[in-house]
């Protein structure tokens, strides 16, 4: 795992966030750096290669084919981790909340009490 991986693996695991995360997920040919299963959900972490032309149309196509199956994917840059990972676990929080609204208000906060940023 990279630098950035690690530090995010350490605000996910042990379901910081209220969900349940595995890291370096094998879904079809791919493994995906982390992954809710709970959810159908996938967070990717992009280190400097992805950004070279040939990397973005691979993960393009990896980023379609998870989510034809049904995941979402949600992408952070290794510099967003490590410089701004309160931004990121707030970005995760709001994205956590709009898929899977809690109907009740005091579960929701209940949950926001156990994640730690």
């Amino acid at each position: 795992m990279t630098k950035a991986e690690i530090l995010l693996w350490f605000k996910l695991r042990n379901r910081q966030l209220g969900f349940k995360f595995r890291r370096q997920y094998s879904i079809g040919k791919y493994i995906v750096d982390f992954c809710c299963p709970e959810l159908s959900l996938i967070i990717e972490i992009d280190g400097g290669v992805h950004f070279y032309s040939e990397n973005k149309l691979t993960d393009l196509k990896r980023q379609r084919f998870l989510e034809e199956i049904g995941f979402k994917v949600i992408r952070h840059t290794n510099l967003e981790i490590i410089y701004n990972m309160k931004s990121v676990l707030e970005d995760l929080n709001k994205r956590l909340n709009q898929i899977l609204p809690h109907p009740n208000p005091l579960l929701i906060k209940e949950r926001e009490k156990k994640r730690t940023f």
